[in-house]
């Protein structure tokens, strides 16, 4: 084989690599439906759940009621998110998507997170929101934007983002997630609430900050 024809095989080799590096999470589904159900018996297990019986599933494994109803705001945050992911409807598994509801209090805010598998496209219902996120290191730099009823974000995959009711009126906000369980990392919970906590040491010196304030911080999560 020519030294051409090895080239071409290694740069299939290494596309085709990357392709199912790029497809590791939420892969595409090889069968139309796989109803997740939580008994093993007689069942499949694809995308970390079993898979019902096709003759058993029904219209209401693919089916939701309740997002009409504003979520309770009254916490710290002032946020509610309503999830809707494959452990509320069983049909999504496989199928790599997801919804949420976020309703605001005035001056509520959903704190800055992460989802480590799914971008999240969000749309205004009602209210104005600040909405951003930063990009990874170096740069950290920060994309945000005021969005009006109507107004559409996206927020990529993995990275920290936020979203704060600026406002004088309740604001409600849907986002669509490119995975059947996105996930959420909650950056402040995790990293001052840990189970076990975080030595402070540690945080400390990546925070730059006295360590009393960091003691007070973990107690406050």
């Amino acid at each position: 084989m020519s030294t051409k024809g090895v080239h071409f095989l290694v740069i299939v080799a290494l596309l085709s690599l990357a392709s199912s590096l790029v497809s590791a999470y939420d892969p595409s589904p090889l069968q139309d439906i796989c109803v997740a159900i939580d008994d093993p018996k007689s069942a499949v297990f694809v995308n970390g759940k079993f898979c019902k019986d096709l003759e058993q599933s029904k219209a209401e494994d693919f089916f939701f009621s309740g997002l009409q109803n504003p979520g309770n705001t009254n916490n710290p945050v002032g946020s509610n998110v309503t999830t809707v992911n494959v452990d509320q409807i069983p049909g999504l598994n496989t199928l790599g998507i997801s919804l949420v509801r976020i309703d605001f209090a005035p001056d509520g805010e959903n704190p800055p997170h992460t989802h480590p598998r799914g971008t999240e496209i969000l749309v205004v219902l009602e209210g104005t929101l600040y909405v951003g996120f930063v990009t990874s290191n170096p740069e950290n730099r920060l994309f945000s934007k005021i969005l009006n009823k109507g107004d559409v974000f996206v927020f990529p995959i993995g990275l920290i983002h936020f979203q704060f009711n600026v406002g004088h009126t309740n604001a409600v906000a849907f986002s669509g997630l490119s995975s059947q369980n996105a996930g959420v990392i909650t950056i402040a919970n995790a990293v001052f609430g840990s189970n076990p906590p975080i030595n402070p040491d540690v945080l400390t010196k990546a925070f730059q900050l006295d360590k009393k304030i960091i003691e007070y911080l973990q107690k406050t999560f």
